[in-house]
């Protein structure tokens, strides 16, 4: 048997919706231009008070098979 309620609007997370608002109007002040948000990211990255790290990616380590 069915609920009226499980109808009823999806429950909605604040902190989420203010996150969604921020990146909107971040994308909107680029005109949604890709290029132009990741550059602008890029060049926010020196700003913050952490420092950026690339590490090399990690090699797997090789496993070897059964003979069959």
């Amino acid at each position: 048997m069915w609920r009226e309620e499980s109808f009823a609007e999806p429950w909605r997370d604040a902190i989420v919706e203010e996150i969604r608002q921020v990146r909107q109007a971040h994308a909107a002040r680029f005109n949604y231009d890709l290029d132009a948000i990741a550059a602008d990211f890029k060049s926010r990255e020196n700003e913050g008070p952490y420092k950026i790290v690339s590490l090399p990616p990690r090699r797997l380590p090789t496993v070897a098979r059964p003979s069959t």
